[in-house]
């Protein structure tokens, strides 16, 4: 899956009810994704909550095969700012 295509898969999953505050994807090497309400674009933009994860790791929480809880516990997700849209998050993926 290319950012991309992860972009693209978050955008259909916010387009209804999007999330009130800011959210960034870091996915490293591989890009960012930057979500604001229901408008997803890869630039790096400044956000309410910044979550560091491989682009596997995305792939596995958009597509259901990933437990957000269990990937933050194991360390592959790390959350910077607030961790309460980080939680607001996991109900819209």
């Amino acid at each position: 899956m290319s950012i991309e295509t992860a972009a693209d898969a978050i955008r259909s999953k916010v387009s209804s009810g999007g999330l009130d505050s800011t959210v960034k994807f870091d996915c490293g090497s591989d890009g960012v994704i930057f979500v604001d309400g229901s408008e997803v674009v890869t630039e790096d933009k400044a956000a309410d909550c910044t979550i560091k994860l491989s682009l596997d790791t995305l792939e596995g929480l958009i597509d259901g095969s990933e437990n957000a809880t269990g990937a933050f516990m194991m360390g592959k997700i790390k959350v910077e700012g607030d961790m309460g849209v980080a939680m607001k998050l996991s109900q819209v993926l």
